[in-house]
């Protein structure tokens, strides 16, 4: 299976969620994600976006992401690959990287 370019969105804000007790604030999975990535998958073409739902979005289907997370639809920080929730709240590694492998992408190690 050819690999394709994903865009991997972390949403989130700089307050942890009050439902995620413990948990990294969205930035930090946000940077953690990018990393523990980056070295299971190091040939991946991934572009990463991280969007703050506290600060204003010009992309409408982001905010329309955004707003259903103030609507409690959905807990910060919200994981999705190419348009796919993989994970919210408390994000783990396995699902995240069970997507990127439905994508092709194969790990190194």
């Amino acid at each position: 299976m050819e690999q394709q370019v994903l865009t991997i969105e972390i949403y989130g804000t700089d307050i942890v969620c009050a439902s995620c007790v413990n948990a990294p604030s969205s930035k930090d999975t946000y940077e953690w994600l990018q990393a523990a990535i980056d070295r299971k998958f190091p040939a991946h073409k991934v572009t990463f976006t991280y969007i703050d739902i506290e600060k204003p979005i010009e992309n409408e289907k982001q905010q329309m992401i955004a707003n259903r997370i103030a609507e409690d639809e959905f807990f910060y920080p919200l994981v999705m690959i190419n348009e796919e929730v993989i994970g919210e709240g408390y994000i783990q590694l396995k699902p995240v990287y069970a997507a990127l492998e439905k994508y092709g992408y194969v790990s190194t190690n």
